[in-house]
């Protein structure tokens, strides 16, 4: 392996963007690739460089870290990618993918050859940029050297949750967490239209439970954002988080597990998108609660 390793971001979005800057921080040798050529542009000034293709991104490269919408859509660019793609590259796959599908992600990398690893990530924007991220990580340990220094540059912390990728360990820890993300924002977000409905002063219910086995950090970082405005830009967009909900549904059906509380929070992030905070930070379900 080279001195320096060579990594390739595919999707710089609110979370690949970040973890591209902080790639090359580290001193990495960073390339990246986004569909939309002009979000990725101003990764240069970092010292990225920006590829024209999937292809061209990943050519030469140690590691290939993906972080796209979902599973499809991280299968359809690694596709894309694989003219550039050699035998032995290690596949660190960040994307949000849930189960379904998953097989077809595993399935590519073993016809091209690559070292997979299931690599979900746990955080928001403002971990993201500040490198603080939680990396759920499963694959063989012939690549955690590899990866060493690039899950060091992006997080904080990385959780071995297995050895064997395919087996999908990370990305049902990850779904796991997700669904108690979720939960507590739609918690915070009803408990703050529950009490504008009923003229309740929010800094009242907070000031209650301030300090006591009912209060946490999250519950305050939401609040803070529907009371005072901040819903933009998103640490984690509505759309996103609907998304997210739905892979959390269907992983639970597989299993034979009901999620109430997650399917109907997929409605409640859905109706709070039609309603035009589908860009917005999830904390935006809690326009869902009002028909207006």
């Amino acid at each position: 392996m080279p001195e320096t390793t060579s990594v390739t971001l595919l999707g710089t979005g609110i979370m690949g963007a970040a973890m591209a800057r902080n790639l090359a921080r580290a001193g990495l040798d960073v390339r990246a690739w986004n569909r939309s050529r002009e979000k990725a542009e101003p990764l240069a000034a970092d010292g990225v460089r920006v590829a024209d293709s999937p292809a061209d991104a990943v050519r030469g490269a140690d590691v290939v870290l993906t972080m796209l919408y979902d599973g499809p859509a991280a299968l359809e660019v690694m596709r894309a990618a694989a003219p550039g793609l050699a035998p032995g590259t290690v596949w660190a796959q960040s994307t949000t993918a849930g189960l379904d599908g998953f097989e077809a992600l595993t399935g590519f990398a073993a016809e091209a050859g690559l070292v997979f690893v299931d690599a979900p990530v746990l955080g928001t924007r403002q971990p993201a940029e500040a490198g603080t991220l939680t990396v759920l990580a499963a694959g063989p340990a012939q690549a955690r050297t590899v990866l060493a220094p690039v899950f060091d540059a992006i997080g904080s912390r990385t959780v071995w949750a297995g050895d064997d990728a395919p087996a999908d360990a990370a990305t049902r820890l990850k779904l796991v967490i997700n669904s108690w993300v979720l939960a507590v924002t739609h918690g915070t977000a009803e408990a703050l239209a529950l009490a504008e409905g009923l003229g309740v002063d929010p800094a009242g219910f907070l000031g209650a439970v301030e300090g006591g086995p009912l209060d946490m950090g999250y519950l305050r970082a939401k609040a803070a954002l529907i009371l005072g405005g901040g819903l933009t830009p998103p640490s984690f967009a509505t759309t996103t988080a609907e998304k997210d909900a739905r892979l959390i549904v269907a992983a639970g059906e597989r299993a034979g597990v009901r999620l109430d509380m997650a399917a109907a929070g997929a409605e409640r992030f859905r109706r709070a998108t039609e309603q035009g905070h589908g860009d917005e930070d999830m904390a935006a379900s809690y326009f869902a609660s009002f028909d207006r």
